[in-house]
């Protein structure tokens, strides 16, 4: 009877095994560091993990609606590189809206490669990755660049600045994650990235142009990456043509972590926004311990394994089929 329990249990296993990890882990840091619960602590590992957070709600919605993106952190070299560049030769006003458009083409040849030509997302958006960075170092010419007046410019509010007391990262983040969760839990469009997701077939029988709605989530991604190279570029004031090198790896590690499938079909923004920061504060947590950098990547690769073996093992059904 208890086994059977146990079987049964399983799914919220599943569910829940990650965020017992993360409260474990959390308790571990709090014992070994006194910094680690403090309030500056807390809010600078917010601040800091507001860039990855904005990528991972668009590769959220992406991975919800089955396939992958790992061009953002090229792309997101490409947005900032070109949004400083701008910055000073067009001005803000003008450089912004030129960036975002920009990103937002590259995020339509992915969603049409994708979408409307039916190609593997993860072969397209590897592509992609380094036809971007190409263009960048075209662009750039292989040279950093630089906002020359960065203590008169109004741009710096978007990385350095503060709203009502919050840094302005942090409000952008999590006024982002509301609104996302907001279209994929209410509107019909979530509701319709859900199906495309879960049964590409069913829901194309059900009248859903699934097409279209892999080509929006990744308009959504490249939408977030351009909302990220502006925080990154803001805070930094310039940028090196290879900024997002890796960004890639952390966003699908943060999104994983928060327990969207890689199967599509189900994930949510507000367990990405949880996944964003048990990443942040584990990593954080391994810095004030004094752990060289590399246990970063160590550490976040063995929590991947157990979140996708979590993942598989509770959609088959079968977690502890092995002890049965």
């Amino acid at each position: 009877m208890l086994l059977t329990r146990l079987k049964a249990g399983g799914p919220a296993i599943a569910r829940q095994g990650i965020l017992v990890a993360f409260l474990l882990f959390m308790v571990a840091f709090s014992l070994m560091s006194d910094r680690f619960l403090s309030a500056d602590n807390f809010m600078s590992v917010f601040r800091q993990s507001a860039i990855i957070g904005v990528m991972a709600l668009g590769v959220t919605i992406v991975v919800i609606g089955g396939n992958l993106d790992l061009s953002v952190g090229s792309m997101l070299s490409f947005a900032t590189v070109l949004v400083v560049d701008l910055h000073d030769k067009i001005g803000p006003e003008l450089a912004i809206p030129v960036m975002i458009l920009a990103t937002l083409c590259l995020g339509a040849i992915n969603g049409a490669l994708i979408g409307f030509l039916r190609l593997n997302s993860l072969i397209v958006t590897l592509g992609m990755l380094s036809a971007i960075q190409g263009l960048v170092l075209i662009y750039s010419g292989g040279q950093n660049v630089d906002i020359v007046d960065q203590q008169g410019t109004w741009f710096s509010i978007f990385g350095r600045g503060a709203i009502m007391g919050i840094a302005t990262p942090i409000v952008m983040f999590l006024g982002l994650a509301l609104l996302f969760h907001v279209i994929m839990s209410s509107m019909p469009f979530g509701r319709k990235v859900y199906a495309v997701g879960g049964n590409p077939t069913a829901s194309v029988f059900s009248g859903i142009s699934r097409s279209r709605v892999v080509f929006t989530t990744y308009l959504i991604s490249a939408l977030c990456v351009s909302m990220a190279a502006i925080i990154l570029g803001s805070r930094v004031m310039g940028s090196q043509n290879n900024v997002g090198q890796g960004y890639e790896l952390q966003v699908l590690a943060a999104v994983i972590l928060g327990g969207t499938s890689l199967m599509g079909g189900s994930g949510s923004i507000s367990r990405t926004v949880l996944g964003v920061l048990m990443l942040a504060f584990i990593q954080n947590g391994l810095i004030l311990m004094g752990q060289p950098y590399y246990m970063q990547w160590l550490v976040t690769w063995a929590i991947i394994i157990i979140a996708v073996w979590l993942d598989v093992a509770a959609k088959r059904g079968r977690l502890l089929s092995p002890i049965a």
